[in-house]
């Protein structure tokens, strides 16, 4: 009987743990969200499909940023980096970049947050060829931090890269 309420807890603790695991959905993690766009979500991080290759994505990233003023502080391409010593690696870019104005309020809350600051978008094919655009969620890396004072900032933060992003990854 002790063994059988053993396994039975067992069962009911990992089942509730992997349930939570946003890697887990019957849908394979995709799923519409509530910014109505479809995307993939997991630890914080929002994926959306792009409609382009790795390298027009994130040349219309980079455009976007810069006519808005945003600063593009670094273009970093890992298949470049891993083909230059023998490790083979899908298409792969990453742009960092930040606005001030935004993200110095975060400091201020736990300057720890520059972990995690300036923002940084990774562009990626998949193994079946399908080509996505990641980045932090603005409320993963407040909640990372213990950042409970700027709600404004967040939404700002989250609306922007929403609209950025689609324009990078939209036919």
């Amino acid at each position: 009987m002790k063994k059988m309420i053993l396994v039975l807890g067992i069962l009911f603790v990992s089942t509730t743990v992997f349930a939570g695991d946003d890697r887990h959905h019957n849908d394979g993690g995709h799923h519409k969200s509530d910014h109505g766009y479809s995307g993939h979500h997991n630890k914080g991080m929002i994926s959306k499909k792009s409609a382009h290759s790795v390298k027009v994505t994130l040349d219309r990233l980079e455009a976007v940023l810069k006519k808005k003023g945003i600063t593009v502080a670094l273009r970093w391409n890992h298949s470049a980096k891993g083909k230059s010593v023998g490790i083979p690696l899908r298409p792969t870019e990453l742009l960092m970049f930040g606005n001030p104005k935004l993200g110095t309020h975060m400091f201020t809350s736990n300057q720890t947050a520059g972990i995690d600051l300036p923002l940084k978008a990774l562009a990626w094919e998949d193994e079946k060829g399908q080509v996505w655009l990641t980045y932090n969620d603005p409320a993963f890396i407040a909640h990372r931090h213990n950042i409970t004072d700027r709600a404004d900032i967040l939404k700002k933060m989250t609306g922007a890269l929403d609209k950025l992003s689609n324009a990078a990854t939209k036919p």
